[in-house]
């Protein structure tokens, strides 16, 4: 019997409160395609968390359609996307940039991250005019792999990006994990100041669906919307996603929600960390990786779901373990407490074998 999934952040529906705003304006008539009030209130609201009065803010339905419309509507023909080998882009989009006509230059990460040191390379292409010119550099904060971009390493990028004529587009599935975990040195307004477009994930955050589109860079809201509708992300019925943020705005109800999911996540980690187990990065997000022997692994299957990430050798794997805004308290203690149990039971079985093997 499952017990609990620990699979992604998303399988729950949403908070009970956007369940009830929903059914609260359900039959009040509103105008469609992102001009009904709620879908404007949310936007303001967004505008005002981030203190940029003069943003554009689009929301839209789902991560891959914002990443497809973002790069579809800055890139030139002949213009790529820089991303590191973990990114989202990369990985789990089916080639979604890709089927738009567009090269992903791809950089190894460091600990999930792009580097100055990896992009710098590729900003200069020889021969010229024979290969894909690089136009926009996509981030992910959170990283795939759990991490947060430091104020340090944000700002370096962005002023790197603005000295060499590039876009930094940041993916912010999980931006309000990564705004809220104990390692984050940046405020909103500032992250916002240091970016051109970036977006804001409620999806993974207690809404149903849903990303809210930042933009920041003048030269990027032009036209934005013609993109929007004709790629299929322009909503007749835009207040489902309009009600939802602007609940999740109010009363920093999204950054409550991300900050419960990562201390519910802190708490497994700490206890596995306690049991000797190492990770294969430092997150204090919601995502965790730590390296398991395949044994326990397959015990702890019996019972929870969670995501087999690679092997690292024979005997061990690397695993991603994802807590909610929604996972409850019980059902942490109660993996910790079953990971403690296999640990002893394990350690047990080991002491008795080679107990046998030197009687």
């Amino acid at each position: 019997m499952i017990i609990h999934n620990f699979t992604n952040d998303y399988s729950e529906g949403c908070h009970p409160s956007i369940l009830q705003a929903l059914a609260q304006s359900n039959l009040a008539q509103e105008e469609g395609y992102g001009d009904d009030t709620h879908t404007k209130n949310a936007a303001d609201l967004i505008r005002k968390f981030i203190q940029n009065s003069n943003a554009d803010v689009h929301l839209i339905a789902g991560g891959t359609l914002v990443n497809l419309l973002v790069l579809a509507s800055i890139l030139k023909p002949f213009e790529s996307v820089i991303a590191v080998t973990s990114g989202h882009i990369h990985t789990h989009e089916a080639a979604a940039v890709e089927a738009t006509g567009h090269k992903i230059d791809v950089v190894p990460a460091v600990n999930g991250k792009l580097t100055l040191d990896n992009l710098k390379p590729l900003i200069s292409p020889i021969p010229q005019y024979n290969v894909a010119k690089p136009r926009v550099v996509y981030i992910s904060n959170a990283t795939e792999v759990g991490t947060v971009y430091s104020k340090k390493e944000l700002t370096e990028l962005s002023e790197y990006c603005h000295d060499h004529n590039l876009i930094l587009f940041v993916d912010g599935a999980r931006l309000a994990a990564a705004l809220t975990a104990n390692s984050n040195d940046i405020t909103i307004g500032e992250f916002a100041r240091l970016v051109d477009i970036f977006y804001i994930g409620g999806t993974k955050c207690g809404a149903l669906l849903g990303e809210a589109v930042v933009i920041t860079n003048d030269e990027l809201k032009k036209d934005f919307k013609y993109h929007v509708k004709q790629r299929g992300a322009m909503l007749a019925k835009g207040r489902i996603m309009g009600i939802q943020f602007e609940q999740l705005m109010q009363n920093n109800l999204m950054f409550q929600l991300a900050t419960r999911a990562n201390e519910s996540a802190a708490k497994i980690k700490n206890a596995m960390a306690g049991l000797g187990f190492s990770f294969l990065t430092d997150s204090d997000t919601n995502q965790l990786f730590p390296i398991l022997p395949n044994a326990l692994i397959e015990q702890l299957h019996k019972s929870y779901e969670f995501m087999l990430w690679q092997a690292v050798d024979d005997e061990h794997s690397i695993v991603r373990i994802v807590t909610s805004w929604a996972t409850p308290e019980e059902k942490v203690e109660q993996f910790i407490n079953d990971l403690k149990n296999q640990c002893n039971e394990m350690s047990m079985m080991q002491n008795l074998a080679l107990q046998n093997h030197y009687s």
